[in-house]
């Protein structure tokens, strides 16, 4: 009987590696390390009171969520600062969107726990922290930086100076801190830069920044865009001034809905921006963020949107952190002068209420109109599923 041709069965490829050893779950954890940091000033939590160990662990535990939240952004910047962003890449990076805002969300809901200790009580250790701050995490510092906030946007923390002020060693030298901070100035572009580069890639009504006759593509659309939304408009002054009594009051819904107005026009014509190259690049930027809004149902369009919401979101998460702290801390010491000599509660309301990163994001919400008013795109097709035939 003849032997059958069998081909020889291939060997899995053999590990230059060395077989791991076995490791235990402390091991790996790295539990003796990581259980016996919670000593403070004294490094020998003996000599804490409970309260104050349980500030102390769970700060710990924010630097913690605060270093995964920097490696997922920049795992997302680095996606959109590609030259081009496969379309099979969208579905990650809203996963990553997704994580970032629910550490935000859990990092707002851990304040519960530094409000279990009551105000005399966390007076009773908070002198060990002077001058030590919040203001002084450098992880956090990082995040804003990495999002994209402007120099000029800051508060100042105690003087005219910037925030980099509070982040010297004990001895006024540039320690550990500065230099994660400066390396991280160095390393761009931001996630709101990146964004942008994507945004003004985006095609509008098929046309793309570098097809002939772009320029007037989008300025069709964004002229065509504005008459709907005035209609929209006009139809809501008819409807607020029928329902009111007196002429002053009716002149006064006129003045506010036309100020809406005009706020639209100024932001899709970017009449903010200097006039020339930046408008038009930031007036695209604007356009291509409404585009992929109004045309979420586009296959195309659908994971772009998921990310813009995603954006959105995570940016909200980003508020409510700074407006839960603020509210924590004014629960603990009221609004006296913060540890490291900030205006304590007043400096985080401010924080709150101007560090925003996506604020085109937010504006092309405030000029949606509803789905019968939207002009229909030139070229649906182009923002459809493309298979290749056999």
């Amino acid at each position: 009987m003849k032997t059958p041709n069998v081909p020889p069965v291939p060997h899995p490829p053999q590990s230059s590696q060395p077989p791991q050893a076995p490791v235990a779950y402390w091991e790996y954890l790295q539990l003796p390390t990581l259980l016996d940091i919670q000593g403070g000033v004294s490094r020998d939590e003996k000599d804490l009171s409970q309260d104050e160990v349980v500030f102390i662990a769970v700060h710990q535990v924010y630097e913690l969520w605060l270093k995964l939240m920097l490696r997922d952004l920049v795992s997302a910047r680095d996606l959109f600062a590609a030259p081009h962003v496969p379309d099979d890449a969208m579905s990650g990076a809203s996963r990553l969107l997704a994580r970032i805002r629910t550490i935000l969300e859990l990092g707002a809901d851990h304040f519960r726990l530094v409000e279990s200790i009551t105000p005399r009580d966390f007076l009773n250790f908070r002198d060990n922290l002077f001058p030590a701050s919040g203001g002084q995490s450098v992880q956090f510092r990082e995040i804003e930086i990495l999002f994209g906030l402007e120099e000029h946007e800051r508060i100042p923390y105690i003087t005219q100076g910037t925030y980099q002020d509070v982040l010297h060693e004990a001895d006024g030298s540039e320690g550990w801190a500065m230099a994660r901070v400066k390396a991280r100035i160095a390393d761009t572009p931001t996630l709101k830069n990146a964004i942008d580069e994507w945004l003004h890639r985006t095609p509008i009504n098929g046309s793309k920044p570098d097809d002939a006759g772009d320029r007037e593509v989008v300025h069709a659309f964004v002229e065509e865009y504005l008459g709907r939304h005035e209609t929209a408009v006009q139809e809501m002054v008819d409807r607020a001034c029928a329902m009111v009594h007196g002429e002053d009051t009716r002149n006064a819904l006129r003045r506010r809905y036309g100020a809406e107005l005009e706020g639209a026009g100024e932001f899709l014509r970017a009449l903010d921006v200097p006039e020339g190259a930046a408008r038009e690049r930031r007036q695209r930027i604007r356009a291509a963020a409404l585009f992929i809004e109004i045309y979420r149902e586009l296959p195309l369009l659908a994971w772009p949107r998921e990310v813009v919401d995603g954006l959105v979101a995570v940016e909200q998460a980003y508020v409510v952190f700074r407006q839960r702290h603020a509210r924590m801390v004014e629960r603990i010491i009221g609004r006296r002068v913060g540890t490291g000599g900030s205006k304590g509660v007043d400096f985080l309301d401010e924080g709150a209420r101007r560090y925003r990163i996506f604020k085109d994001l937010w504006a092309a919400r405030t000029i949606l109109v509803r789905r019968d008013l939207l002009p229909g795109p030139t070229d649906p097709d182009y923002y459809g599923f493309h298979f290749d035939e056999a």
